[in-house]
């Protein structure tokens, strides 16, 4: 069953942080001109705007983060999209990587490479297979950081089963690292989505979040779409754009494109061109970078945001952060 989030959505307003822009800038140099937004790459320039604002010099210091993925649609297939019209505005308002790859194909490696730095091996959506191995989970306990990963349709915290109506494991990789699985107190803080509801109604958001949507409002099953995926995330996205606070970001990613396209890209990628969205109040408003980024670029941000250290290919040099679609905290 489908979950509604209507009573996250009452009360709450869309953070000042989102405010929208009337420009769209382009960081890959500082020459490049500005593209239309509604384009992943190669689109006209269109007039520069004329005060833009600097990206942050480095990846700055975030309270809270919030990664969504969503499935299996290269960059083309939704930027640009009139069947979805709140990604792209969202696209436009808030800060774009328009040359964005996945690690590989199918979906379970990506996960694993977004929490874990590496695929491990693992080449297959398989169910019984476990990584005995450190993760992102390690990092934030280490640092004192709360987390919980929010996996939609999911029926009851820890659920091991391997499917359960448009829940599916291999969308969670939590459950693949032993050290989350098996321990009781760990694995409690993988739970429903439904649950997003009270912590954010209680001001309890962890420090970092993870959502997974099921298997139809994550866009990847034909009878759902595109246009389904973007109704969950209408509905999902403004308040925890608030939620986050003022030094609080939201990574919206793909895990992988319908392509294997690599170019333009990086050497650890092979899974097809996605998007990339940054929103919520350290995005850089307006902005897009055709800088080549990777799932290890966006676990890198993570954990250099956090101040905590970097995870196999995240550490790689051949791994740039997303600095770019980024902003310093406001100043108090």
């Amino acid at each position: 069953m489908r979950q509604r989030f209507a009573g996250l959505v009452v009360g709450l307003a869309i953070g000042a942080g989102l405010v929208g822009a009337a420009w769209w800038l382009s960081v890959h140099t500082g020459d490049d001109p500005v593209q239309d937004f509604t384009a992943c790459a190669g689109s006209q320039p269109t007039t520069r705007p004329s005060q833009p604002s600097a990206p942050a010099a480095r990846v700055p210091r975030f309270s809270h983060v919030v990664v969504i993925v969503m499935e299996n649609k290269d960059c083309g297939d939704v930027i640009g999209n009139p069947e979805a019209p709140y990604i792209n505005s969202l696209a436009g308002r808030s800060a774009l990587a328009t040359e964005s790859f996945a690690i590989t194909h199918p979906s379970l490696p990506n996960y694993l490479a977004l929490t874990g730095g590496s695929t491990f091996g693992i080449r297959s959506d398989c169910t019984t297979c476990h990584v005995p191995a450190t993760n992102l989970v390690d990092q934030l306990e280490a640092a004192g950081l709360s987390w919980k990963a929010y996996m939609e349709s999911m029926p009851a915290p820890c659920f091991r089963g391997t499917k359960a109506g448009l829940y599916a494991k291999k969308h969670n990789p939590f459950l693949y690292y032993d050290n989350i699985s098996q321990r009781p107190a760990r694995c409690a803080n993988v739970v429903p989505l439904d649950h997003l509801t009270a912590d954010v109604r209680r001001r309890k958001l962890p420090a970092f979040s993870w959502i997974t949507p099921n298997l139809c409002d994550d866009m990847h099953n034909r009878n759902c779409g595109i246009r389904a995926g973007d109704k969950f995330l209408s509905r999902l996205l403004p308040p925890l754009l608030h939620a986050v606070g003022s030094n609080g970001v939201v990574f919206l990613t793909w895990d992988e494109g319908e392509s294997s396209s690599t170019e333009g890209c990086c050497e650890k990628a092979g899974g097809g061109h996605v998007a990339t969205i940054v929103a919520g109040p350290l995005a850089q408003p307006g902005a897009r970078s055709s800088l080549p980024y990777d799932h290890y670029s966006l676990l890198r941000t993570i954990e250099d945001g956090f101040g905590v250290p970097r995870l196999r290919s995240a550490a790689c040099p051949c791994t740039p952060p997303l600095t770019a679609l980024l902003r310093d905290p406001p100043q108090r």
